[in-house]
């Protein structure tokens, strides 16, 4: 096994747009997908499995056992905005390898929805941050590039790794348009304002009108879920500084 998908329904979608939401620096993007799956009512229609995902599992509060995994839900419209597929996951893959696989898994489900845009979402690190947080973006395109410019965003100059910059660069290949968010962030906690920012444009550009005032909701069981992984630790510990076991990505 290297990826494994579960399908468990294949929605009709409108012109959907996907947004990713994995773990990565200040949990930024997961935080922020989380929050969106809750608020919007979303449905669980696919689960990823991948032998490059962490080799341990999550004991639950009942004994049970819960594996690193990615889903996908989805959101259908009601008021005339834009559909979305949303990708959420307690991990990224620990190779390359299974970083393009698992990229190029999500693409080909994408593609067949009718999904044709994508947004990526995480944090950029930084010894100061402004208040509020400053946002820098890249994209697959010119044209696109100045919708997340108009939105607030400064160009972001440097590499981005993960899936936060691998899949709008692959994406662009597949005939995909997107752009990536990253929000300033010291990157050492679950950065509930970092992800209202993003959170905020998001509302923005795609007309969702999501109330942020239970951000906090998301922002504990994000930080629960990395307790019980061991990627973080609590807050006590957490302002030793110390260095996460596992890679992260922005």
């Amino acid at each position: 096994m290297v990826c494994t998908i579960e399908i468990y329904e294949r929605p009709k979608l409108k012109n959907p747009v996907l947004i990713e939401g994995l773990p990565g620096i200040g949990f930024v993007a997961n935080i922020a997908s989380l929050h969106l799956i809750h608020k919007l009512k979303t449905k669980l229609f696919a689960e990823i499995f991948s032998a490059s995902f962490q080799d341990l599992a999550l004991i639950t509060e009942k004994g049970g056992v819960r594996s690193p995994i990615n889903e996908l839900y989805y959101y259908k419209s009601n008021n005339g905005g834009r559909d979305l597929i949303i990708w959420y996951g307690n991990t990224q893959a620990l190779t390359t390898f299974g970083q393009y696989e698992l990229c190029g898994c999500v693409l080909d489900i994408a593609k067949e929805l009718g999904c044709r845009y994508l947004i990526t979402l995480g944090g950029f690190k930084k010894e100061e941050i402004k208040t509020p947080p400053e946002i820098y973006c890249a994209a697959s395109d010119h044209e696109t590039l100045n919708e997340a410019i108009n939105l607030g965003a400064k160009i972001m100059v440097g590499q981005i790794f993960g899936v936060a910059g691998l899949l709008i660069g692959l994406g662009k290949i597949r005939g995909f348009k997107g752009f990536s968010l990253l929000v300033e962030t010291l990157g050492t906690y679950p950065d509930a304002n970092a992800a209202r920012s993003a959170l905020s444009v998001l509302n923005k550009f795609l007309n969702l009108n999501v109330d942020l005032s239970t951000l906090d909701l998301a922002t504990e069981k994000t930080q629960k879920i990395l307790e019980s992984f061991g990627l973080v630790r609590g807050i006590r510990e957490e302002k030793k500084k110390e260095e996460q076991p596992f890679r992260w990505f922005i």
